[in-house]
């Protein structure tokens, strides 16, 4: 398999998954763990499945071709190790921006950025996992801002555990209505759009109070 049909793969999952699973079984798993696993783990793959993947999955599980037990864990191991995969590229790229002068580098906004992920950051990865690209960037963000560890692998874990368990289990009960089994890849895109749409508008908005001060 090249690297144009995962890609293709991952990101009409509605159209292969079902075909996947009758012709490599059990492999499958590995697919799965590493779509989710690479949208996390890497900035430029945030545009891959994450939502609709997990609910499809899901709607696989109550069919009988996927087992829950297999999936939930599955999907919490792929954000809580592409989450730290993440975490540590942003962690040495801050470190590097932080030890060598940069006219353009804002330290401050770095040290808010760290007071924020250290105040807020439980709250932060309880939800961005629900949210595209905001689970592929939050990670990314608390690395280069020096997110204390240990707290950085505890939130994590903890919205890990609500994403994987309450998405694949919605897809379970609810993946296989028509509506969202023949609109799986429209969804996916309009939830890509909404990410960077929330995420524009709110550099937008940062940029113009910055300017107004």
């Amino acid at each position: 398999m090249t690297w144009t049909q995962l890609l293709d793969i991952s990101l009409h999952f509605d159209q292969h998954l079902g075909g996947l699973i009758t012709q490599y079984g059990a492999a499958v798993y590995a697919l799965l763990f590493a779509i989710v696993f690479c949208e996390i783990a890497f900035l430029p793959l945030f545009f891959l499945p994450g939502n609709p993947l997990l609910m499809l999955c899901g709607a696989f599980c109550a069919r009988g071709q996927l087992s829950m037990l297999i999936m939930i864990p599955l999907m919490f191991s792929a954000v809580l190790l592409g989450s730290m995969v993440n975490y540590r590229i942003g962690r040495k790229l801050g470190y590097t921006l932080l030890t060598r002068e940069r006219a353009w580098l804002d330290r401050s906004a770095l040290q808010k950025a760290h007071a924020f992920y250290e105040a807020r950051g439980g709250a932060t990865f309880l939800i961005s996992p629900f949210l595209g690209m905001i689970r592929t960037l939050a990670p990314f963000v608390a690395g280069v801002s020096a997110m204390t560890p240990h707290r950085f692998v505890l939130f994590v874990a903890a919205g890990a555990v609500l994403w994987s368990s309450s998405v694949v289990t919605a897809g379970y009960f609810f993946g296989n209505a028509p509506f969202l089994r023949d609109h799986m890849g429209t969804l996916t895109l309009f939830g890509v759009a909404v990410a960077l749409c929330a995420l524009i508008i709110s550099s937008g908005w940062r940029l113009i109070k910055t300017r107004l001060r």
